[in-house]
């Protein structure tokens, strides 16, 4: 009986780990797009912005929502 239980904590221990891994990694992916999107809305001149409706202003607020979506 002691066997069997002991089985059942390292699978879910493991699982556990497992989970953390890929959370951290979809959270690093995230941050990757976040990151580049603003870099690139950036590099824009004021003129490039504005064609596309851009103010500098929103460029932070553009880039979270294209890596994490609307809040």
């Amino acid at each position: 009986m002691s066997m069997m239980s002991q089985t059942n904590t390292h699978t879910g221990i493991a699982q556990g780990a497992s989970g953390i891994w890929e959370t951290l990694g979809t959270r690093f992916a995230q941050y990757r797009v976040y990151r580049r999107t603003r870099s690139e809305l950036q590099m824009l001149s004021n003129r490039e912005l504005k064609d596309l409706g851009i103010g500098r202003s929103m460029i932070n607020a553009i880039a979270h929502e294209a890596a994490y979506g609307r809040k």
